[in-house]
């Protein structure tokens, strides 16, 4: 309980800062950027550097992802009052985390389209009801990439091959306790979080919380 009035206190203030910083924005005068240069690749990923003179006149050389309009998607599964969510390994804390299915959105998909089909493979089920939520950057500090959040409703069993490397175990959670989540010490990626507290507002709206 304690953690979770604890998140629920950062989030708000969270909140409080952005609706400030938004009124500060206003004044700003973005950084020239002066040169980029790609300095490393992998098969996934390309690093820049990029040197920038701020209005002061201060210069900075800062690192980056290189950017990328490709974006993914985040679906919540709602079934007879539960969420579904799934326990998948994550190679970068070389541990299992358990959040919602999500994946890339594929070249020429809309987002609803990617949610169905990532829904399917990695769920089994597909959804006869998507209500698109918000749009959330990741790291902008790095990344351009956006997570598109999606509420998948009026499941239906069909599954389709994806590049899993291995069963995905489900967890069934009940709406009546959706902010228990937080008490669980292998849900705690900022991703699925944001989309509990976004879900947790969408469902009260419905009149089902």
């Amino acid at each position: 309980m304690f953690v979770a009035q604890s998140i629920r206190r950062i989030a708000q203030s969270i909140i409080h800062f952005i609706v400030n910083s938004s009124h500060m924005s206003h004044f700003l005068k973005k950084p020239t950027i002066l040169h980029v240069e790609t300095v490393a690749r992998s098969r996934l990923f390309a690093i820049e550097t990029v040197d920038l003179e701020f209005s002061n006149g201060v210069h900075r050389v800062y690192e980056r992802m290189k950017p990328t309009t490709r974006e993914a998607v985040l679906i919540v599964p709602v079934i007879n009052d539960h969420l579904i969510l799934i326990r998948e390994y994550a190679v970068g804390t070389d541990s299992y985390e358990l959040g919602f299915p999500k994946g890339l959105i594929d070249e020429g998909e809309s987002i609803i389209e990617a949610a169905n089909r990532e829904l399917k493979e990695e769920v089994g089920f597909g959804a006869t009801e998507l209500t698109f939520v918000m749009k959330l950057g990741m790291a902008p500090s790095y990344f351009s990439s956006k997570m598109n959040i999606v509420i998948a409703e009026h499941l239906y069993e069909e599954s389709l091959e994806g590049d899993e490397p291995e069963e995905l175990p489900q967890v069934h959670w009940p709406i009546d306790n959706i902010m228990g989540l937080l008490e669980e010490s292998d849900f705690s990626e900022a991703r699925n979080v944001s989309a509990l507290f976004l879900v947790r507002e969408w469902l009260k709206q419905q009149g089902r919380l």
